[in-house]
């Protein structure tokens, strides 16, 4: 573990968060026949195929899974893996870690030209630190950290493996 930090999430408890966010999001959208999943990518996609995991375990709701792609340091350029009908429909987009805010805030762009439903955002792990007028309706771990402080979570194919504070 050696140069990844202090460990404030492992696997086991990760997935007991990525659970109880599942079960909150089938609370907040009762009566959804459809909730679209929009994984930020790289990890946030990890996160978003391991929600609608247990999405899928616990109710008949469809869940297509689509990944936006962007530079989360000049995210200029926004695209989508697919543009499924967003008419009346709820969009979840979903990070690995909220720092600003700043990435949930443009991954909303390419949905903005719709008239969805409503649009909520999910992430795993919160840093207190907005920038920008965005601020996750799930989160797995809310944590204050110094600016210098970083986070990071570590997946290895579908599976997340830990999450780390440096």
């Amino acid at each position: 573990m050696a140069g990844k930090g202090n460990q404030i999430l492992d696997a086991a408890t990760i997935q007991k968060k990525l659970k109880r966010m599942a079960l909150e999001i089938l609370e907040k959208n009762g009566g959804e026949k459809e909730i679209i999943l929009a994984g930020i990518k790289e990890n946030g996609s990890v996160v978003a195929e391991n929600i609608r995991s247990y999405l899928a375990e616990l109710s008949p709701v469809k869940t297509p899974l689509i990944h936006i792609t962007l530079d989360k340091r000049q995210p200029g350029k926004i695209m989508l893996s697919d543009t499924p009908e967003l008419n009346n429909k709820v969009v979840l987009i979903i990070d690995d870690v909220s720092n600003s805010g700043k990435t949930l805030l443009y991954a909303l762009k390419p949905f903005l030209d719709h008239q969805a439903k409503s649009i909520q955002t999910l992430v795993l792990v919160e840093r207190r630190h907005n920038s920008f007028p965005v601020h996750p309706d799930y989160v797995g771990l809310s944590i204050a950290t110094t600016l210098q402080e970083h986070i990071t979570v570590e997946v290895d194919g579908e599976n997340i493996t830990g999450a780390y504070l440096r």
